[in-house]
């Protein structure tokens, strides 16, 4: 233990890499484990604990898919990594809504079978001609077997051979395996639905040793190439075997008489790897850094995200950049379905918000607008008739069809939805580079003889009338050339108009803040949402949109997601995810203090909150300091899982930030000294703030208190104070009476007050916090700091009183 005093989280770095050592090495052990097995006497549901395979590894239980609280699944996940990665999933495309009521069982006839609150079978293991003496069994690799009770070895079915979107070490992926079937990998609908999605992973059923990406299983747009003895043709990085020696993991092609198949393993089980075919069409290889507690991506395929087929859907744009993929719809189309688009299924496309006229008595009722630096999209049509641009453009326009073309020396067409177009941004303008001409109707572009034909028309018109026809005029044009335009991140661009509609003008206040006011909202399909009208906002709208981008791309469970924004003239709209249980101030101490938030309940807030800075603070690809954190800025799920909000708005205030934080805050309260003497901000003023707000999770009150008598009473000095006499009672908040966990109250009060020492150096890094409130890792008694001494000296500040 470090001398009192001693700024103990910076002397524990080498303890850390200790703990990372001794984790590796029990899961090398395979110590852990619990109940492992499913039998008739002893059923699975959602109110018991899930099983666990005999070396700890992996468990089998009901489980929720992140930001999807409606549906629930019986699926497998592993036991000892942060943060529930499923692996398998039973009934991925027919969920559950109630887990207490639905069980995992064993038939009469020995099948597996998940039985709803109603008893109706929704998932079954489904085998015929099998002795009804049967369990199911969960194993060391993560595969649920079952098996002949008497004969455990003997097994009648295994999820290794129903491939969800995960492909495990010992799993074999191929064809004619078992019953004259395939296996092959299958990707979730989205990263919330476990449903099968578009995209799959097979060996090709045509007899060869490549692996093909497959889009709907029919449409092919990436191949392995085949196997050459130690690795494939086309995608080396995917099999590292006897050719690479680094290699951490070994993979082997098997050509046998009854089938052919791939298998992997790892090198003596030190690494968690997966190979996962993600829900935008990428198969990823992953592997589990425990002492960085996150998954690594070395490899993944196709390496560029745009080449996966049909991503975006059709009369959408895919542009590649350095933070991810985007899909935007193309001039004068809007999204299919918004609500899809904000979960991240740009598959359905974009549908045109003016239908095309065709040609009219010879004239051209229809038009075109030009997209350079493409790759040009699937499906074209050579058109060899069509010796010029001019003939190229009348050839399309002559069938109602056409929706584009294309001439580069040829004349190419495209016909129906345009599919696999994609866009880079980045570079300039080439003249050579290959460019399409995208088919509109004459009413989505400006026509500068139509207005003044108007205009003459509008001065004949009697006076009385002129009014009506600008009034109808203004909005004609704001309904046609209303776009909603995706960008980087697939965020959302939202007009005003669309804003107003989707917050029924405004009607419903949730809140507001320093930064504006925040209305409830609902998408057309009912997908709920918040909108914060920023308020002091002097950015421009280049700059502003590159901010957005750039928080666009920011996921992580434990902070609140951004789905668009709204940017026109000086308004200034960002519209969120909504949380249905409100801000964590109004549980505290404001209208909701009567639904009193558990122990565990809160500690978790804590501890979720850590997590979320600590990606803000590190993980991002941009740093990124919050600069306002208090209970009103961390929202609560259904689940009450806690996510921080507003955590982009220093970012997009820039230089006015300061002095709006300064301006409203101003007292002693979460600020950090360095916002009042001046200097420089880091990530340790949102370490400072986060302290505070800890002291206010354990104690249930703010933490300055005037009383009537003009003094002060100050909670935080109370508790430092308190806690170097090893003395914590009265402390808690006392509506939670003793269901309580003193080891962790301790530790949550040890953490506070190392995040508000006075110098920053002192104070520790989120990541380290997190290991402290996970157990992680223990710390010693910090000294109280002087500013809080210096109260003590204060006439006008007493202890904090319970009153």
């Amino acid at each position: 233990m470090a001398s009192p005093g001693t700024p103990v989280f910076t002397a524990l770095v080498p303890v850390l890499f200790v703990m990372g050592l001794v984790a590796l090495q029990g899961a090398a052990s395979g110590a852990g484990g619990g109940v492992d097995t499913l039998t008739v006497d002893r059923p699975l549901s959602g109110i018991q604990r899930p099983l666990v395979s005999k070396n700890g590894k992996f468990k089998l239980g009901f489980f929720q898919p992140v930001d999807n609280t409606r549906s629930w699944y019986v699926g497998i996940w592993y036991n000892k990594i942060s943060g529930q990665v499923p692996v398998w999933v039973a009934n991925r495309d027919s969920p559950v809504s109630s887990p207490e009521s639905s069980h995992l069982t064993i038939s009469t006839d020995g099948n597996m079978v998940l039985l709803d609150d109603s008893r109706s079978s929704v998932w079954s293991t489904n085998m015929t001609n099998i002795t009804s003496d049967t369990v199911g069994i969960i194993l060391n690799t993560g595969n649920l077997v079952l098996v002949d009770a008497s004969n455990t070895s003997s097994i009648l079915w295994q999820s290794f051979n129903h491939f969800g979107n995960t492909w495990l070490p010992g799993g074999k992926l191929g064809r004619g395996k078992l019953n004259g079937g395939s296996t092959r990998l299958v990707s979730w609908k989205t990263f919330s639905d476990p449903a099968p999605g578009l995209f799959s992973m097979v060996l090709d059923p045509n007899g060869t040793s490549q692996f093909f990406l497959m889009w709907n299983n029919t449409q092919r747009y990436a191949t392995s190439g085949n196997w050459t003895g130690h690795t494939f043709s086309s995608m080396p990085e995917m099999a590292p075997t006897n050719g690479y020696p680094n290699s951490m993991y070994t993979f082997d092609y098997v050509d046998g008489a009854n089938g052919s198949y791939c298998v992997y393993d790892v090198k003596g089980d030190v690494l968690t790897t997966r190979f996962v075919m993600d829900a935008t069409g990428r198969i990823n290889v992953l592997t589990w850094i425990e002492g960085a507690k996150q998954w690594m991506l070395p490899w993944s395929a196709p390496k560029a995200q745009c080449d996966v087929y049909s991503l975006c859907g059709s009369f959408s744009a895919c542009t590649e950049n350095a933070l991810a993929s985007t899909c935007s719809c193309l001039r004068g189309f809007s999204e299919q379905y918004e609500g899809q688009w904000l979960r991240g299924d740009h598959t359905q496309g974009c549908r045109r918000n003016v239908a095309l006229q065709g040609s009219n008595n010879g004239s051209r009722s229809d038009k075109f607008y030009m997209m350079v630096n493409v790759k040009l999209p699937s499906n074209m049509q050579n058109i060899a008739m069509a010796g010029s641009t001019q003939k190229c453009e009348l050839a399309c326009l002559r069938s109602h069809d056409c929706t584009a073309y294309s001439f580069n020396g040829s004349c190419s067409h495209w016909y129906g939805g345009i599919i696999n177009l994609a866009q880079d941004l980045s570079s300039a303008v080439d003249p050579k580079g290959s460019s399409i001409q995208i088919r509109l109707a004459a009413s989505e572009f400006s026509d500068t003889k139509y207005s003044k034909e108007l205009a003459m028309i509008i001065i004949t018109i009697a006076t009385t009338s002129v009014a009506l026809i600008i009034l109808a005029s203004v909005f004609l044009v704001r309904k046609r050339f209303k776009v909603v335009a995706p960008v980087k991140g697939a965020l959302i661009a939202f007009t005003y108009r669309d804003v107003q509609t989707l917050t029924k003008n405004f009607s419903s206040k949730l809140g507001g803040g320093a930064f504006g006011s925040v209305f409830k909202g609902s998408l057309s399909e009912g997908t709920l949402v918040a909108v914060k009208k920023l308020e002091g906002f002097r950015q421009g709208e280049k700059q502003f949109r590159a901010e957005v981008s750039t928080l666009g791309t920011v996921r992580h469970v434990n902070l609140i997601r951004l789905l668009g924004f709204c940017s026109e003239r000086t308004r200034r709209l960002l519209v969120y995810e909504y949380m249905p249980n409100a801000s964590l101030d109004q549980y505290l101490f404001g209208s909701f203090q009567q639904q009193v938030l558990s122990w565990s309940t809160r500690y978790q807030i804590a501890l979720g909150v850590a997590r979320g800075l600590h990606y803000l603070h590190e993980r991002c690809r941009d740093c990124i300091i919050h600069c306002d954190i208090k209970p009103e800025n961390i929202l609560l799920n259904d689940a009450f899982m806690p996510k921080v909000a507003d955590f982009g708005l220093a970012k997009l205030m820039g230089h006015d930030f300061s002095r709006v934080l300064t301006t409203v805050r101003g007292t002693v309260g979460y600020l950090a000294p360095e916002w009042i003497a001046g200097t420089a901000i880091t990530t340790k003023a949102d370490v400072y703030s986060y302290g505070m707000m800890l002291f206010e999770i354990v104690s249930g009150r703010r933490n300055v208190r005037h009383r009537q008598d003009s003094t002060v009473d100050f909670f935080p000095l109370l508790a430092a104070m308190k806690l170097t006499e090893g003395e914590l009672e009265g402390l808690v908040d006392t509506r939670l009476g003793c269901d309580v966990d003193l080891a962790e109250v301790e530790r949550a009060f040890r953490v506070a007050c190392w995040c508000i020492q006075d110098q920053e150096g002192d104070r520790p890094a989120m990541a380290m916090v997190v290991q402290v409130l996970e157990g992680l890792v223990e710390v010693n008694v910090p000294p109280v700091p002087r500013s809080l001494k210096l109260l003590t000296d204060q006439s006008s500040f007493v202890e904090f009183s319970s009153e």
